[in-house]
Order: structure tokens, then C-alpha cells, then sequence
């Protein structure tokens, strides 16, 4: 019959999917009265709500608005490590990723991985009267067009 145990164990940080943490001495009993074998953990991280992680990168989505797209701003984002002030530059588009150099997860053997900021635009779903008439405003003087 299996035997259930509980143990505390520290996670090292920088700790990735699928990586093993070796519980020295844990495992079954040894053969002949030998030594207790080790117990190995496979790590596994559950998703995140706002955050996604590609090996040592952590990517966040990041709504803007239209004028914030167009015209630049400077923003705030949340990182692990606590707010970051960004800067979106004047004409950015949905998509667009700003890396944030170092500030993925850390890396016990090396160089941590990057933090990617993921531009996606947010278009109002009701208008007050006054800002569908300044986008008709807009529509009447751009010449711009995407499909051009």
C-alpha cells in the first residue's frame, strides 16, 4: 500500500515547467535494509490570470486606448516585480511587444529571461455623444487607412 506523506519544500526561484527537485532520502526503502532511495518532484506552474511564460520570458497584454496608440503615452504595468512605468511610443499598433530586458524570470545558472509588454488597442463600446462626434472629426480629416 502507498504511504502518504507531506513535506515542506523551498521552490527555488527561477524554477521553470517540468524541471525535478530531488528530496534526498525520501523515496522507498532501500532493498535489504539499504538506504531510503530519493523522491523527485517534476514541477509544474499553473497559469496565471495576466501573465504568460515562454521558457524564461513572461508576456503581458496590455490594453490601450486609441489615443494612447496614437498619440504615445506612459503607462504602468504590472510585472512581478512590482509597477514599471513603460513608455508606448507615438503611433504603436496592437501587437507590438516592449521588452523590459531582464525583468522575466530569474535564472539561477545565467541571464534572466525578459518581461514583453503586448500592445493590444481597446475600442470603446459606447460613445458619449461628444467623442463620437471627435471620431467623426478625425474621420473626416485623416487620410490614413490601414488596408492601403
Amino acid at each position: 500500500t502507498m504511504e502518504t506523506k507531506s513535506y515542506e519544500v523551498k521552490i527555488p526561484p527561477g524554477v521553470t515547467a517540468g524541471q525535478k527537485i530531488r528530496l534526498s532520502g525520501q523515496g522507498q526503502p532501500g532493498t535489504g535494509g539499504g538506504r531510503p532511495g530519493d523522491l523527485y518532484l517534476v514541477v509544474d506552474i499553473a497559469p496565471h490570470p495576466y501573465y504568460r511564460l515562454e521558457g524564461r520570458d513572461i508576456y503581458y497584454k496590455l490594453k490601450v486606448t486609441p489615443w494612447e496608440a496614437a498619440l504615445g503615452a506612459q503607462v504602468d504595468v504590472p510585472t512581478p516585480g512590482g509597477f514599471v512605468s513603460v513608455r508606448i511610443p507615438p503611433g504603436t499598433s496592437s501587437g507590438k511587444k516592449l521588452r523590459l530586458r531582464g525583468k522575466g524570470l530569474p535564472n539561477p545558472k545565467g541571464k534572466p529571461g525578459d518581461f514583453y509588454v503586448e500592445v493590444e488597442i481597446a475600442v470603446p463600446e459606447k460613445l458619449t455623444s461628444r467623442e463620437k462626434e471627435l471620431f467623426e472629426e478625425l474621420k473626416k480629416h485623416s487620410t490614413f487607412n490601414p488596408r492601403s
